[in-house]
Parts: C-alpha cells; structure tokens; sequence
C-alpha cells in the first residue's frame, strides 16, 4: 500500500509518499481502508520545532524512530481480528489510528465508532483529536456549566471551531476570538460575541469570563487572569512552547494567590466514551466541522506546510479519492 513516510528530520518536504507492507489486524483490531485523514498541530509542530526538541524527547537521535504520521481517520472496515465484537467488514467508521496518512490502518476497535450517516468521511476524520481537545478542555479541565461566559481564544482553528461549538452545546454564552477574516464564520457555527484581535485586545476590554480557553493563546497569564469573572478558570491548550511552559510552571503559581485558576490542557485523551459522545453531537448536528482545504495523500507535505503557513480555517483534510471506488 501507499503511505506517507517521515524518515528523516527537517521541513515536512521531506516527507515519503513510500509503497509498504499493508498492516494486519490483531486479534482486538480492525483493518480500515482510509477515506480521508486530516492533520493536527502536532503533526505541523514536529515541523516547525527545531530537531533538537524531539530528539532530546526521544524520538530518535539521527531520525524519528516512528516513521508513520497521522491519527484523525475515516474510512470503512476492511476486515477485523477475531476478537472483535462491534464491527464487521463493510462498516463506515472514524476514529484514531495512528499511521492514518496511508491508504490502510489498524488500530483497536475501542478507537473507534461509526461514522454518522449523515456526515461525509472528510468531515468525520476532521473531527477527533480536535474534538477531544474542544471537549476535554471545556468540560474537564474548564467545568463548563450551562449559562456560563465562555471565551474561546483562537477560534477559528480546529480546536477553537469546535469549542465554539460544544461551549455552546453545553448552554454557555460564547464570546470566540479570531481574526478579521474569520467573523462572519465564528458567527455561522454559533458565536454570540465575536471579538477581532487585530483591532481589540479582549484581556483589556474589562469584560469578564466564567471560563477562557485559550487555543494556542499568546496573551501573557497575567492578562488572562484580568479578563477571569471571580472564580474563573483559564484554561491554556498548546502555544508556543514559552507559553506552554508558563501554564505549566507558573499557572499553579499564579492559581495559589486568589480564586481565579490557569490550568494547561496537554495531549488529549482518546475514550470510547469521548469519541461517541462527539458523534452524538455530529448526528444531532450541533458541531459540524469547518474544512477548509483538502489535499491528495501524495501532497501531504503541503497539507502540512499550509497549515504551518496559513494560519487555517478549522481543519485540513487528506483525502484518499482512490480508496472510494
């Protein structure tokens, strides 16, 4: 089979489209035949870091010891391991699966679910780490409650456009925070406030939130923590990698001294629960995700780059056209 290879270190030109072994299910695993996959910040980031971060973290010394990249994926069962219970060759599902960027994948059937009929595959792979990190970030590390001022920074990423979203889904007034170019869309998906933050800095503003989830945030915490209603929580979802180590180091810090909490939300996790849940609100339709370019597998490398580059609208998408016959 085709799958996207990352070999060797450097831009995400330098990624393989290689011919390789097509994978065989385990006794717990299904075999999917991928429709479509869709690219998360960490794939991009391990392009945009300097090398020397994945090496000091043990990823390999000379080259990534895990050459398969991607995890979102939406596709249809192609066979399944014999301790498999809820699928059968023939079913449309999405889920995780790590090495998604290729035209076959395993992984336990416990990642997965059926894909909602009335959604397409793009729209699916579009969906779970990103609506995992929405949803876990709100309702877990954030406590979301109905009624509450939610501000979701960096809203028109993917991420933030499911936030919006699920913020509202769980009752709350959602303040989104994007640029000029995105207004009209964080509006579409549901945004009672629109803020553009080439023209108003929100942590100025005296307004006062319940709770901030900050998607890739680049306010200092400080100024996070002026913006929280007594009691608030922010919450910080990835950054830059000096932010991320503030919300690490100094959030607890900041947290001890008054009531208003910063949290740092890490790599989210992947529940059946979780993942059905998300499909309970694609079906009823209240998040549907925002795609804002697709490319063939053989063009990986420029999904990528133009994710790193482009600063997107929600989700880009792999597609494996191919594979739909």
């Amino acid at each position: 089979m085709k799958a996207i290879r990352h070999t060797e270190y450097g831009p995400p030109e330098r990624l393989q489209l290689a011919e390789v072994e097509k994978p065989e299910p385990k006794d717990h695993q299904i075999l999917v035949k991928v429709h479509a996959a869709s690219v998360n910040a960490m794939e991009w980031r391990g392009f945009a870091m300097s090398p020397i971060i994945p090496r000091l973290m043990g990823s390999g010394i000379r080259k990534p010891k895990d050459a398969k990249l991607g995890a979102d994926v939406a596709g249809t069962v192609e066979a399944v391991g014999k301790e498999v219970m809820e699928f059968k060759p023939g079913d449309a599902v999405f889920g995780i699966s790590p090495g998604s960027f290729a035209e076959y994948t395993c992984n336990g059937e416990s990642k997965f679910a059926l894909k909602p009929a009335n959604v397409s595959f793009e729209a699916a792979a579009a969906v779970p780490v990103a609506g995992f990190t929405a949803l876990q970030g709100l309702r877990d590390k954030g406590q979301i409650q109905a009624g509450q001022k939610v501000l979701i920074d960096g809203a028109s990423g993917g991420v933030g456009i499911f936030a919006v979203q699920i913020g509202k889904a769980f009752g709350a007034e959602v303040t989104a925070v994007c640029s000029t170019r995105n207004l009209d869309m964080v509006r579409a998906i549901g945004a009672d406030h629109v803020i553009d933050y080439t023209r108003e800095d929100f942590t100025k503003r005296g307004q006062h939130y319940d709770l901030i989830l900050a998607v890739n945030g680049r306010h200092p915490l400080l100024h996070y923590r002026r913006a929280l209603s007594p009691k608030g929580i922010c919450i910080v979802a990835g950054g830059p990698l000096s932010q991320v180590l503030k919300a690490l180091l100094l959030g607890p810090l900041v947290t001890k001294f008054g009531n208003k909490k910063i949290g740092f939300m890490g790599i989210a996790t992947t529940p059946k629960e979780d993942l059905l849940a998300l499909r309970e609100l694609l079906e009823a339709g209240k998040i549907a995700p925002v795609i804002d370019q697709c490319y063939p597998l053989s063009q990986t490398a420029e999904a990528i780059r133009y994710l790193m580059d482009e600063h997107a609208k929600g989700k880009v998408v792999i597609t494996l056209e191919s594979n739909k016959a």
